[in-house]
């Protein structure tokens, strides 16, 4: 534990430094207060698990384009204990704080990153088991590809890759929910698209992105993933240096089945559908958001996982 508090330390001071050193790229229509014409992204986590995959925790903000923050982020689940037991009895809590950011490179080109630390724990019959510690690395390159000159319409697209940096345990495999995990072990890959619709007060979002998921050192891959997310926000307040919007929307995962040794193992493929409801609110440059999400449909691990909620808090800084 110690070990890994002294990684994030240095990693973390390394990614506050190359923010430190960016400057904000600004063209002729910059304006230096609040805009609600932002880019949008999708942040990455995973359906069964906020290590092992690349389910989506939403990240949203409208507020900041190019920032540094804290991410806060809860998934619940319910598990079948064992295989005599049919009754999803087993809680199942994924926790993760994140340190993430987006810095500008050019007019149309960012880069996006984030580093998370974990702490999860499910029940057994044999006792509360816990895992903490670094997790996998993302790191993304956004270009803006369309922006219409009303700037209605905006169009991104983003190239990503995950770094493994969590431990990968073997022995979490054989548990109901092999994404019990601080990270996949494996060199991931992500492509990421989203649209947005804004016009005053109203603004829509869609996004979609699929994950490439490779094998680890211990011949074990998780399934890719494609997740999909619409969402409305509504500016509900502002002034000079005050916005308040509220969100609402849709968020969907799909994901494939795991491999060992290239076979295919039973029971690891699933997709679920969220709705959500959030809010963000920004002050200066600095700006709060959070979200919930409850499944609408849930069909995980051939039935023996079952999405219960999830919850998100970030206060981000923009730079």
């Amino acid at each position: 534990m110690e070990h890994n508090i002294k990684k994030i330390i240095v990693i973390i001071s390394l990614f506050v430094l190359t923010v430190c050193q960016a400057s904000t790229i600004r063209d002729s229509l910059y304006i230096p207060t609040i805009s609600y014409n932002k880019v949008i992204l999708d942040d990455d986590c995973d359906a069964c698990g906020c290590a092992a995959g690349n389910g989506s925790s939403g990240f949203e903000s409208l507020l900041n384009p190019q920032f540094i923050g804290i991410k806060y982020f809860v998934q619940h689940y319910k598990a079948k204990e064992n295989l005599f037991v049919k009754d999803l009895t087993q809680d199942q809590y994924f926790n993760t704080l994140q340190l993430w950011g987006k810095i500008p490179l050019t007019k149309k080109l960012s880069v996006y990153a984030s580093l998370p630390f974990h702490f999860h724990e499910k029940q057994t019959m044999q006792g509360d088991i816990r895992i903490s510690g670094i997790g996998d690395m993302n790191v993304m390159g956004i270009y803006q590809l369309l922006n219409s000159k009303n700037t209605f319409h905006q169009l991104n697209g983003g190239l990503g890759v995950k770094v493994p940096l969590g431990k990968f345990d073997e022995k979490g495999i054989t548990g109901v929910n092999p994404s019990f995990q601080l990270g996949t072990g494996s060199w991931d890959y992500q492509m990421v698209l989203n649209y947005k619709y804004q016009k005053n007060k109203l603004a829509i979002l869609f996004n979609t992105d699929y994950a490439v998921k490779t094998e680890n050192k211990k011949h074990y891959r998780f399934g890719s993933q494609w997740n999909y997310a619409a969402a409305g926000f509504y500016q509900l307040y502002r002034n000079e240096k005050v916005i308040v919007s509220g969100k609402g929307g849709l968020q969907g995962e799909v994901y494939d089945r795991n491999r060992q040794f290239n076979e295919v193992l039973p029971n690891t493929a699933g997709s679920a559908l969220y709705g959500k409801l959030g809010f963000e609110a920004a002050y200066k440059n600095l700006s709060l958001g959070g979200e919930v999400m409850l499944p609408a449909y849930s069909n995980l691990a051939g039935g023996d996982i079952e999405a219960k909620s999830r919850f998100s808090l970030f206060i981000n800084v923009g730079i």
